[in-house]
């Protein structure tokens, strides 16, 4: 009961990459960054098993970006020959690679940090991939046509190498595959009519434990601008969280914390494992143990108890080591607490 994960980034050490930042840049480069990825990814294994989650990832140590980290293996994306690309519905621009040919893995993309965090815990081993809409959302195309239908045909084709990768991840022993889809709650209609059954076709085959998360971007001031134009209530999980209901995805993830979700809405995930936002990785401020306990008890209101995985609201990656460091284990203390009030109740 009350398994606990963090949604999947970490920082990652000055001696690796430019802190405090989402598109850092590497400090080394060929077999001393690969060294360096490896101990960023040992070291902070240690560190959430010394916090006591119960279930731990490789905090995305060797990926510059959580999208471009699985594009840089794909054939058919041009990196060489960048165009500025509004993201998010046009929330911020940024340089994105385009795809100029059919898509098609070059080899293993993650199986380097996979292999070595899975021989490196005997705790459930969590590994996130990027969801193929919010791929989609990220690249520019020059292939697949314009509209809804060549976004849609790139995101299947995107769809099938990401299922070709989590199937490896599986044979790798990882315990949970989790799919990142921000864009879900920002193109709800698209989300809900083709990008749930993408994302089944991403996740095809799988006998482990499929998750998906969604939350509203961090790291970066256009997103927390956007943010502040949703009003007081953000009811955006509402249109795609009653076809996530009917999927065949095992767990989603939803904020809480210091969010303007409101929480009767996980109601509408019926079936489903939820995995709750109790840290807040917008602020610096660490949670109390009692916090994070009345997170979770607010949640139980709608979750059964069972089905409840106290979790981040995403991931840390921006934040200062020592601050993350602080978080997880509020995130392990208070979901301790919350247990115990439980038994008590």
């Amino acid at each position: 009961m009350f398994e606990t994960s963090i949604a999947g980034s970490l920082p990652k050490p000055e001696w690796l990459a430019e802190t405090n930042k989402l598109w850092p840049q590497w400090k080394a480069e060929g077999d001393a960054l690969r060294q360096a990825k490896a101990d960023a990814t040992l070291l902070w294994i240690k560190a959430q098993e010394d916090a006591g989650l119960d279930i731990v990832c490789d905090g995305e140590q060797s990926r510059q970006h959580f999208v471009h980290g699985f594009l840089e293996q794909v054939e058919g994306i041009d990196f060489e020959n960048k165009v500025k690309m509004g993201i998010r519905d046009n929330r911020y621009d940024a340089m994105v690679p385009q795809v100029v040919s059919a898509l098609r893995l070059k080899g293993r993309v993650h199986a380097f940090e996979a292999q070595l965090a899975r021989a490196h815990t005997k705790k459930k081993l969590k590994f996130t991939l990027p969801g193929p809409m919010t791929i989609v959302d990220t690249v520019a195309d020059r292939f697949y046509g314009e509209g809804a239908e060549g976004r849609i045909k790139m995101a299947f084709a995107f769809a099938e190498l990401l299922n070709q990768e989590a199937l490896a991840l599986q044979a790798d022993g990882v315990d949970i595959i989790q799919f990142d889809e921000p864009a879900f709650n920002v193109y709800m209609k698209d989300a809900a009519d083709w990008g749930v059954k993408a994302l089944e076709r991403a996740a095809q085959g799988l006998t482990c434990t499929t998750a998906v998360h969604i939350c509203y971007g961090y790291g970066i001031k256009a997103n927390t601008d956007w943010k502040s134009t949703l009003g007081e209530e953000w009811r955006q999980y509402e249109a795609v969280f009653p076809a996530l209901a009917k999927s065949s995805i095992d767990q989603v993830s939803l904020e809480c914390i210091h969010s303007h979700v409101p929480p009767d809405l996980m109601k509408l995930l019926a079936g489903k494992d939820v995995m709750v936002g109790v840290i807040d990785v917008a602020s610096d401020v660490v949670e109390t143990p009692e916090e994070v306990a009345d997170t979770i008890g607010r949640a139980l209101e709608f979750v059964p108890k069972e089905r409840l995985f106290p979790c981040t609201n995403c991931g840390l990656a921006p934040m200062g080591r020592d601050v993350a460091w602080r978080k997880l284990e509020a995130l392990a203390a208070g979901t301790q607490l919350a247990k115990e009030r439980l038994a008590k109740a």
